[in-house]
């Protein structure tokens, strides 16, 4: 009898820590082993960027096994009224908002609205017969074209293989025919309603083929108005009652609250080095995400802060469920964390960048791990093999230093002693 209890108890207690965890802090670093000492590096490399007036400030933001153990704020929010940066602080995380839609649009393929391979004009009329540059104008940007030689597909969309390019990143012609059409930058566009912008980006031409390779491009946004086509609601609203309020994200939006604007950080330019005040990142005003606009870029247009979007990735490290709440199942995260295999560019799954056995020993996250970034300096990744959640937020556009990422990365997996 005594050996049936002890095997129940340790069934109960193995049980018990395999349960989904929400974030919560660390008594110390050292009870989910990781070195509080050693930690203390990431401090010094922050301050030495802030020294050399590289960065403003950053936000960090670690957590292993569920537990928060380095969370902190250093430097500036607004350099030139000297506000010190704190840490529920809001950064525009600019491509960081692709994972969140690639979630959003996850959430709907469960419920059966489409299959991944269906054709996107089978939603959106629009994108029905699409075309592919040939030549293209200069002097007046006129252009020719030639039939794709398929359909583009959801999946296509997901994986930044569909050959839609981005409108002020992208290549001059692209640049040029975008701008022509008006279709924006995919960041604050206020004045403009994302339904009527991805109708006409659905007219235009293709850099390739459907399928052919990887380009970087307004694909997010686009899904985010299939959210809308098949939710029946805003882009926004769907976020916040099936993402945003269920994860206990509550400083995410597109457009802040009157109330919430006052913690959003300003924004610098760091082309030169030295930074400096941004004035138009992408041809939209540096404090977009105060106005009060009806574009909803999926691929670019979030705000955040590290806390909030540490929840959305600890949310994936519990395979689907978080706060007592399950968004997706454990067969589609994995879905989404598989390599889809895409020319002209390294491993990436639907709405993520792997570490897989084809890129292994570039960086020193594990097999498994899944990371991004977005243009104005912040990064996130998380490894399921280490159970940590990592994030770094400096907002600087046109940064120098893009390796303080990578940097922070290593500072923090230095600092495992199990």
């Amino acid at each position: 009898m005594r050996h049936v209890l002890f095997i129940l108890f340790a069934l109960i207690s193995i049980g018990a820590i395999a349960q989904p965890k929400n974030l919560t802090p660390a008594n110390k670093a050292e009870e989910v082993g990781l070195s509080s000492q050693r930690l203390q590096r990431i401090d010094a490399m922050v301050e030495e960027h802030i020294k050399s007036k590289l960065i403003p400030g950053a936000a960090v933001f670690i957590a292993r096994n569920g537990k928060v153990v380095y969370h902190k704020a250093y430097g500036f929010s607004n350099v030139e009224k000297n506000t010190p940066l704190k840490k529920d602080d809001i950064f525009r995380i600019a491509s960081q908002s692709k994972a969140i839609t690639a979630l959003a649009v996850m959430i709907l393929w469960e419920e059966g609205k489409f299959l991944l391979d269906d054709p996107i004009s089978k939603f959106i009329p629009e994108f029905k017969n699409p075309t592919v540059l040939k030549t293209f104008n200069e002097k007046d940007s006129s252009y020719t074209t030639e039939p794709a030689r398929s359909e583009i597909t959801i999946r296509q969309l997901l994986t930044h293989s569909s050959g839609i390019d981005y409108a002020v990143i992208g290549t001059k012609e692209f640049k040029a025919i975008f701008a022509k059409a008006g279709v924006p930058s995919g960041i604050g566009s206020n004045n403009m309603k994302l339904g009527d912008k991805m109708k006409i980006l659905g007219k235009l031409p293709l850099k390739h083929h459907p399928g052919e390779r990887w380009t970087y491009g307004l694909n997010n946004d686009v899904l985010g108005y299939l959210v809308e086509v098949l939710s029946g609601i805003s882009f926004d609203k769907f976020l916040k009652q099936r993402i945003f309020d269920p994860l206990g994200m509550k400083d995410t939006y597109f457009y802040l609250p009157t109330e919430k604007q006052s913690r959003l950080v300003a924004l610098y330019d760091g082309s030169e080095g030295a930074i400096k005040k941004a004035a138009s990142p992408f041809n939209e005003v540096a404090d977009y995400p105060t106005l009060n606009g009806t574009y909803f870029s999926g691929g670019a247009g979030l705000s955040s802060t590290v806390e909030d979007y540490a929840k959305f990735l600890q949310l994936f490290l519990n395979k689907g469920e978080y706060n007592g709440v399950r968004l997706i199942s454990r067969k589609t995260v994995e879905l989404m964390h598989t390599d889809q295999k895409i020319k002209e560019t390294g491993p990436v799954g639907l709405g993520f960048g792997l570490e897989t056995d084809t890129n292994d020993g570039n960086s020193v996250l594990s097999l498994g791990s899944f990371s991004w970034g977005g243009a104005f300096n912040t990064h996130y990744w998380a490894d399921p093999q280490e159970k940590l959640v990592g994030l770094i937020y400096t907002n600087v556009y046109q940064t120098q230093v893009w390796s303080i990422g990578e940097k922070f990365k290593v500072l923090t997996y230095q600092s495992i002693i199990d």
